[in-house]
């Protein structure tokens, strides 16, 4: 294993503890569950700058990444949702999307079709973390709710346009066997 994939690994491995501090309250367990996944989103980053850079990118690493951020960020957006920072809805419209086109990559590669991440993905994944972490900070009381709200609306809009951007693609790809 390298570095990149136990950043990854590591990524992953946080969930439980960033969703024990938002759910257990003690003074300021806002503040470090949103600390705890901000750093942890960081990794993200990190990781995939040194896969890059050193050239060791890996099937392991390039099947966990996009999990690990899913897992994360997701469960941050269901514990806000629990804190009555966000509403249902935006939460249920962002998972919905994820397990569609979770769904339409595994079709894919069950045809020998790799869907690799596209930026717009990258985009999308970068701005549910963002509203996250404007929520955790909301829920803490840094900042009205509203704020975070509205970074949510952005994430939900760029999710749905990533989603379809994915599934306009879809068919395409089944006719040619490409790798898109």
């Amino acid at each position: 294993m390298n570095l990149p994939d136990g950043l990854t690994i590591a990524r992953a491995v946080s969930v439980p503890f960033v969703v024990l501090l938002y759910a257990v309250g003690f003074d300021g367990h806002d503040y470090w569950a949103t600390a705890l996944f901000c750093v942890a989103m960081a990794t993200d980053w990190f990781d995939g700058r040194i896969a890059r850079s050193r050239g060791r990118t890996s099937p392991l690493g390039s099947l966990l990444d996009p999990v690990a951020d899913k897992i994360l960020v997701l469960a941050v957006l269901v514990m806000l949702v629990d804190r009555d920072v966000f509403p249902g809805w935006m939460v249920a419209a962002i998972v919905v999307r994820e397990l569609l086109i979770s769904g339409l990559r595994l079709a894919a590669l069950e045809r020998g079709i790799v869907l690799h991440a596209r930026d717009l993905g990258k985009l999308k994944t970068w701005s549910q973390a963002v509203a996250a972490a404007l929520g955790g900070f909301a829920a803490a009381g840094a900042w009205r709710q509203e704020i975070a709200w509205w970074a949510l609306l952005v994430a939900v809009v760029l999710t749905w346009v990533s989603g379809l951007d994915y599934a306009r693609s879809a068919p395409r790809l089944w006719r040619r066997g490409a790798v898109a």
